[in-house]
Formats: structure tokens, sequence, C-alpha cells
């Protein structure tokens, strides 16, 4: 089973005040490191699509949430910024309650542009979409 701990109040705090989008959804931070940033997003009603299934918009905003945030902590010097300039989804389950957890990673650290990896997956441990995206270094 996959497990990613138990959210951070502090660093949700602070991730929540740099990306407010990011605290309406309800995404709480795990894990923050340069090599993996690790989040939750619990299931809710007002989260929701048809069915119960929790929407894939929200889904998507979580992994551009943890992705931006492995992008900014792999910033080479000079870089001020990061912003997402294309991410592309494979949903492969829909979630009905619980969670769902998020892990991102860097697959390439390059000086104009940096990919990221996020798996989602539901408190069972069964991954739910598989997200990759690719964001612009920006510099002043």
């Amino acid at each position: 089973m996959h497990t990613v701990g138990v959210p951070s109040e502090d660093e949700t705090a602070a991730m929540r005040e740099a990306m407010p989008f990011a605290g309406l959804l309800g995404v709480e931070i795990v894990a923050n490191e340069p090599d993996e940033v690790r989040a939750r997003l619990a299931w809710d009603p007002s989260r929701c699509t048809t069915g119960g299934a929790l929407h894939g918009g929200a889904l998507m905003g979580l992994a551009d949430t943890v992705g931006g945030m492995a992008a900014f902590l792999n910033l080479p010097a000079g870089a001020v910024g990061t912003t997402t300039i294309e991410s592309k989804t494979n949903f492969l389950r829909a979630v009905r309650e619980g969670h769902v957890d998020a892990v991102a990673r860097p697959l390439h650290v390059g000086r104009t542009v940096i990919v990221v990896e996020t798996d989602l997956f539901d408190d069972a441990g069964r991954r739910v979409a598989k997200v990759t995206q690719t964001q612009a270094v920006l510099r002043s």
C-alpha cells in the first residue's frame, strides 16, 4: 500500500499563503523537499462531480500545486519563479471517498524548463491519475 504521511500545518499554511487557490481547494502539504513534494486532498462533496466522484479539476489542481512546488524547489541560480506551460493528465480511476495523496518528483531540471511527474493515489494506495507537467523557469 502507498503511504504519504501526515500533513504539516506549518508547511500547509506557508503553501496556502503563496498559492491561495491551493488553500481554496483544501490541499495539505505532507513533505516539501527538492527531490519530492507530497500533499493530500480530502474527498468532499463540494469537490465532486456526477455520482460523487472527485472532480478532475480538483485532482489537476492538486497535481499542479505539488508540481509547481517541486519546480520552485529546483529553480536554477538566478531564477525567480516558475509557471506551468503544459500539463498532461491521465485519469485512471474515480475517488468517491477518503482522500488523494500526491507525490511529485522532478524528471528534468534545466535552465529554461523543469519537467515534473506527479502520481495521485487514493487512500487505499491505488493510482488514480498520472500527471506530467512542464514548468517554465522565470527570470527577473
